[in-house]
């Protein structure tokens, strides 16, 4: 009785332990549905955690030891399909939005820090310059909102349909090319980002025109924790995304025109060369060879040509090496005697005549 008794309780402990094991087995997931699931965890807009905080704050980390720099100004049109990525999806789909969308919402859930755009002189990140986002986009562009939270720390509530994302066609980004001596590194970075939004004069006698309406100046640093989760397709071909917004402006895959570098007199490259298009663009080519060329004197490369010709003469030295070694063993190899054939008597089987003579 007493064995029954202890079968039977490790038999009801057996099940217990395969019914946890059972619930606390790992769920499977496809990677399309994981994928899915992180993007809805990681949305652009919510709060950041201390790892990603301290992660942007080395990744944002300037380098201590630069020896050479080069700042300059880019306008990156979205109609050009190399930009495209960055303007589509027009509304939000899901999970998925667009650079300008994403923007727009950290700012109006006041998660990011803008400055004003300076009407003359370079952009200026200080407190005084913070940028006003009911008054300097919501009002002055008209866009229907609700407020909600305090003064000190206010959200805005804005419909997806009324987010300006359609006329956000243009962007101004400025960056930086160094040099760091320490780690021998030769980059391009981002530094700040501007979004543009085209409009055309429909005001009571407005002749129509489209006018370019830069919003506000943002560091990129303050962007990129957000922009590294925010995924876009970058392919018609392959409509898996692979890469995040960062990666776009990390990887250099966007397109931009030259308008300003960073010169003492602080002057566009309009005001350097005038208004003539083809001088604009000489001098745009002009910088773009002068950041090629200095790129390329940095490191010892190899001349192709003398290379072939060195390679093809070791070659052809090696192989008429071989051959006379082969023929000097040959000729210095004694020559052996090959015995002589012995040639065996003549035999004959055939029995043999014998002539009678008769006397």
């Amino acid at each position: 009785m007493k064995r029954l008794y202890i079968t039977g309780l490790i038999l009801a402990l057996l099940i217990c332990a395969s019914m946890g094991f059972s619930q606390n087995t790992v769920r499977r997931v496809p990677p399309r549905q994981r994928a899915t699931e992180e993007a809805a965890a990681n949305n652009s807009t919510t709060n950041l955690t201390e790892r990603a905080k301290i992660k942007n704050e080395v990744t944002s980390k300037a380098p201590e030891h630069v020896v050479w720099l080069r700042e300059m100004y880019r306008t990156i049109d979205l109609d050009k399909d190399d930009n495209a990525a960055l303007y589509y999806p027009v509304t939000p789909v899901g999970d998925r939005m667009n650079l300008f969308t994403t923007i727009f919402k950290l700012l109006a859930d006041n998660k990011i820090v803008a400055y004003n755009y300076p009407t003359n002189g370079p952009e200026i990140f200080t407190d005084k310059e913070k940028l006003n986002f009911e008054d300097a986009v919501l009002k002055k562009y008209q866009i229907l909102y609700k407020k909600e939270g305090t003064d000190s720390d206010p959200r805005y509530i804005v419909d997806d349909a009324d987010i300006p994302s359609n006329e956000a066609l243009m962007y101004q980004i400025k960056e930086a090319t160094y040099l760091d001596a320490a780690t021998g590194t030769y980059k391009t970075q981002v530094t700040a980002i501007c979004p543009l939004l085209v409009r055309k004069d429909y005001d009571m006698g407005g002749s129509g025109d489209v006018t370019l309406n830069p919003l506000c100046w943002i560091p990129y640093e303050n962007l990129r924790p957000y922009l590294s989760r925010t995924m876009i397709m970058t392919s018609n071909y392959n409509n898996v995304l692979t890469y995040s917004i960062d990666d776009f402006f990390t990887k250099g895959m966007y397109k931009g025109d030259i308008i300003k570098t960073v010169n003492m007199k602080d002057q566009s490259l309009a005001q350097q060369v005038g208004d003539d298009p083809a001088r604009l663009k000489q001098a745009q080519d002009s910088i773009e060879n002068q950041l090629k060329t200095f790129r390329q004197q940095l490191w010892v490369h190899q001349d192709t040509t003398q290379v072939a010709a060195t390679n093809k003469s070791v070659k052809k030295t090696a192989t008429r090496g071989g051959t006379a070694t082969a023929t000097t063993q040959k000729e210095s190899a004694p020559k052996e005697e090959k015995p002589k054939a012995v040639k065996a008597a003549k035999t004959s089987t055939a029995p043999t005549k014998t002539v009678r003579r008769t006397r």
